[in-house]
């Protein structure tokens, strides 16, 4: 009995040690080899990869330059025709896609196992994408190309865009530039400009201007149109070809209308200046001439809101028609 007794005990003993010797064995056991085998290989792919990137950053460094030199070729052609913006645009487009050639190519060198035909369909992938997301800036991108390929005006027109005025000062990628008369800036979208009316002032050398003046109605139509025609005439400024008319427009309520119309530098200011010697230079002939220029005439009726025949349809009134009188009685 002794014996067993001393045998368990044994095993008991044998049993703890061997479950003490698994507990610090699964305590201390951190095998980092396998990490470290993991980054050895980087480690040796990216020395194997070595010449891989130098070839790669060489042919980057070529794409570069070679899109640099590409721009520069476009710049000067397009400014040898007076088209600097385009240059500049045309120029950078360019640039830019040489360089996006070049990293293609070197993304195949770095990485050989990547086909051409997987690079441009992720490309087509990621244009959608960067489409949507720049969807505003790509517009006004295109519509400023657009419009400086198709150039319905150039730097230094005067245009009229919704409700701006003034002088393009220059063209950009994503808006143009226009100097108001009065001193100030604006910055228009060039897609806004793109699909709205622009009226475009200073097209052509000259334009017309026009201005109507009243005559009374006794004054001679004639005379009074020969009159506004040579004030008009003898105003520097006015083109005489093609020379200056005037014109019966319109009979109104208080005149005749006698519209004069001249021709001058299709400039804001020159306009402006020669309109304002048109106005006074009409004034004075008319004057010496004898001609009438009337006020306008309007008629005011009044009556007292607290006449005892208000409201009563049978006593006359101004501003209330009459109507059947009724024999006064003797209560009337």
């Amino acid at each position: 009995m002794k014996q067993s007794a001393l045998n368990v005990a044994d095993m008991m003993q044998g049993n703890d040690s061997q479950s003490n010797q698994t507990d610090k064995a699964s305590e201390i056991s951190a095998d980092y080899s396998a990490a470290i085998d993991q980054v050895d290989s980087w480690v040796d792919s990216a020395i194997r990869l070595i010449p891989n990137f130098t070839v790669a950053l060489v042919v980057l460094l070529v794409a570069f330059i070679l899109g640099s030199v590409a721009r520069f070729l476009v710049r000067r052609h397009l400014q040898r025709r007076n088209r600097p913006n385009l240059g500049e645009v045309l120029g950078s487009l360019v640039k830019w896609c040489v360089v996006l050639v070049g990293f293609l190519l070197a993304a195949t060198i770095v990485m050989p196992s990547l086909k051409p035909g997987d690079l441009i369909a992720g490309l087509g992938v990621s244009s959608v994408a960067i489409g949507f997301a720049f969807k505003d800036i790509l517009q006004n991108w295109l519509a400023g190309l657009l419009i400086l390929v198709r150039q319905p005006f150039e730097i230094g027109d005067q245009i009229k865009v919704a409700d701006f005025e003034g002088t393009v000062h220059r063209i950009e990628t994503r808006a143009t530039l226009i100097d108001t008369y009065d001193g100030q800036r604006v910055v228009m979208p060039n897609s806004d400009i793109y699909t709205n009316a622009v009226l475009v002032k200073t097209a052509h050398t000259s334009r017309r201007s026009d201005y109507e003046i009243g005559i009374g109605y006794s004054d001679n139509i004639d005379q009074a149109c020969d009159v506004i025609r040579e004030a008009v005439t003898r105003v520097e400024g006015v083109m005489t070809d093609p020379a200056p008319e005037a014109l019966p427009w319109d009979l109104a309520a208080s005149w005749v209308s006698i519209r004069a119309r001249w021709w001058t530098s299709s400039e804001q200011t020159e306009a402006t200046h020669v309109r304002a010697k048109v106005i006074q230079s009409v004034k004075e002939a008319l004057d010496d001439a004898g001609i009438d220029m009337p006020f306008e005439t309007q008629v005011h009726l009044f009556h007292d809101q607290t006449d005892g025949s208000d409201q009563k349809q049978d006593a006359q009134r101004e501003g209330s028609p009459a109507g059947p009188r009724k024999p006064k009685g003797k209560n009337d």
